[in-house]
Protein backbone atom coordinates (compact mmCIF):
# COMPACT_ATOMS: atom_id res chain seq x y z
CA UNK A 1 0.00 0.00 0.00
CA UNK A 2 1.29 3.58 -0.64
CA UNK A 3 2.05 5.84 1.92
CA UNK A 4 1.62 9.82 1.36
CA UNK A 5 3.76 12.50 2.65
CA UNK A 6 3.77 15.84 2.56
CA UNK A 7 7.63 17.39 2.10
CA UNK A 8 9.22 20.40 0.65
CA UNK A 9 12.36 19.65 -1.59
CA UNK A 10 15.14 22.56 -0.77
CA UNK A 11 18.68 21.73 -2.60
CA UNK A 12 18.09 18.20 -3.18
CA UNK A 13 16.83 17.22 0.37
CA UNK A 14 13.45 16.75 1.81
CA UNK A 15 12.44 18.49 4.68
CA UNK A 16 9.38 16.53 6.04
CA UNK A 17 6.53 18.59 6.97
CA UNK A 18 3.50 16.64 9.24
CA UNK A 19 4.59 13.06 10.01
CA UNK A 20 8.13 11.68 9.33
CA UNK A 21 8.14 8.08 7.43
CA UNK A 22 10.01 5.36 9.70
CA UNK A 23 12.12 3.45 7.49
CA UNK A 24 13.97 0.77 9.09
CA UNK A 25 16.22 -0.87 6.61
CA UNK A 26 19.60 -0.15 5.59
CA UNK A 27 18.96 -0.61 2.09
CA UNK A 28 17.86 1.48 -0.49
CA UNK A 29 13.76 2.28 -0.70
CA UNK A 30 12.11 2.95 -3.75
CA UNK A 31 9.35 6.15 -3.91
CA UNK A 32 7.90 8.21 -5.98
CA UNK A 33 8.02 11.78 -5.69
CA UNK A 34 5.79 14.26 -7.42
CA UNK A 35 6.51 17.80 -8.10
CA UNK A 36 3.52 20.33 -7.14
CA UNK A 37 3.74 23.39 -9.42
CA UNK A 38 5.68 25.90 -7.44
CA UNK A 39 3.23 29.17 -7.09
CA UNK A 40 0.60 26.41 -4.79
CA UNK A 41 3.26 27.01 -2.38
CA UNK A 42 3.77 30.27 -2.65
CA UNK A 43 0.09 31.45 -2.62
CA UNK A 44 -0.50 29.83 0.91
CA UNK A 45 2.33 32.31 1.89
CA UNK A 46 0.06 35.05 0.52
CA UNK A 47 -3.33 34.78 1.96
CA UNK A 48 -2.26 36.65 4.77
CA UNK A 49 -2.21 39.89 3.19
CA UNK A 50 -5.36 38.97 1.01
CA UNK A 51 -7.09 37.62 4.29
CA UNK A 52 -6.39 41.22 5.78
CA UNK A 53 -8.04 42.97 2.86
CA UNK A 54 -10.73 40.77 3.09
CA UNK A 55 -11.48 41.83 6.57
CA UNK A 56 -10.88 45.65 5.87
CA UNK A 57 -13.13 45.62 3.37
CA UNK A 58 -15.76 43.83 5.81
CA UNK A 59 -15.30 46.05 8.43
CA UNK A 60 -15.74 48.96 6.62
CA UNK A 61 -19.09 47.61 5.09
CA UNK A 62 -21.84 49.80 6.68
CA UNK A 63 -24.56 46.91 5.39
CA UNK A 64 -25.53 45.55 8.89
CA UNK A 65 -25.16 49.07 10.86
CA UNK A 66 -28.76 49.62 11.62
CA UNK A 67 -28.73 45.91 12.96
CA UNK A 68 -29.45 46.02 16.82
CA UNK A 69 -26.87 42.84 17.49
CA UNK A 70 -28.57 41.87 20.76
CA UNK A 71 -31.80 41.73 19.88
CA UNK A 72 -30.77 40.09 16.42
CA UNK A 73 -29.28 37.18 18.91
CA UNK A 74 -32.10 36.60 21.22
CA UNK A 75 -34.72 36.25 18.28
CA UNK A 76 -32.50 33.62 16.68
CA UNK A 77 -31.03 32.30 20.10
CA UNK A 78 -34.46 29.98 21.27
CA UNK A 79 -31.72 27.40 23.54
CA UNK A 80 -31.95 29.39 26.08
CA UNK A 81 -31.86 33.07 27.47
CA UNK A 82 -28.16 34.44 28.55
CA UNK A 83 -27.74 35.00 32.21
CA UNK A 84 -27.64 38.75 33.55
CA UNK A 85 -28.00 39.86 29.74
CA UNK A 86 -31.77 40.34 29.98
Amino acid sequence: MLKTFKAILKNNTLQWLDETPEINSEHPVNVYITLLEENIIGENRSNGQKMANALKKIANNTTFTDVDTQQWQQQNRCDRSLPYRD
